[in-house]
């Protein structure tokens, strides 16, 4: 039981650490010391829907379906190539993240919501990958693997925007954020070459 709970925590956080779209803005929203909470409890409770969703059986029956999988894998491939374009133009013109106008609550709700939800990498990560993993423990286990791969959010997330929150005087700066920007769009480029050489070869 405790390795499987381990194994789902290694392969949670081996998805979730790599600079993404989501990772991005909670480190964005923890330099700037805005929301934080709110922000940190809706990605761990997205994750843990998502992880329910597919460890109950919900990525293999879009696995059956392989004109579902085939518009998801294309549309997520589409939305990380424009996260990518992003990233980069932003580190064009780097500038100070304490400078920019406070947002509401609302605003960076719906903000980590759509980064979060519209994403269709995410559930190719979680809802299919990680569903079809867990389930290949089995009915008794699968809910272990699942555990641990929740609680890598659980750990993940919270540091990360925290940790951030504790080095915002050094981390918000421009020189800083323009690498920030340049890293998260050189990853994206590279999970959307991968999503585009898996479809190819499926």
């Amino acid at each position: 039981m405790w390795s499987i709970w381990s194994a789902g925590l290694i392969t949670g956080l081996a998805l979730i650490v790599a600079i993404g779209a989501q990772n991005a803005f909670v480190l964005r929203q923890g330099i700037r010391r805005e929301h934080m909470g709110a922000v940190v409890m809706l990605c761990v409770t997205s994750d843990a829907v998502l992880i329910l969703c597919g460890t109950l059986g919900v990525g293999a029956l879009v696995a059956d379906f392989p004109t579902a999988l085939i518009v998801l894998k294309w549309t997520g491939a589409a939305y990380l190539a424009w996260w990518a374009g992003r990233s980069f133009a932003a580190a064009l013109k780097p500038s100070s993240l304490m400078t920019e106008a406070p947002r509401s609550l609302g605003s960076v709700v719906t903000t980590t919501l759509a980064v979060t939800y519209l994403n269709p990498h995410v559930y190719l990560d979680t809802v299919v990958l990680l569903g079809a993993l867990a389930n290949q423990h089995g009915s008794d286990y699968r809910w272990a693997f699942a555990a641990g791969a929740l609680a890598g959010s659980v750990l993940w997330f919270p540091a990360l925007g925290y940790g951030a929150r504790a080095m915002s005087n050094l981390l918000a700066r421009p020189t800083v954020w323009r690498i920030i920007d340049l890293a998260t769009g050189v990853v994206m480029i590279l999970l959307t070459v991968n999503l585009i050489l898996h479809q190819s070869a499926a």
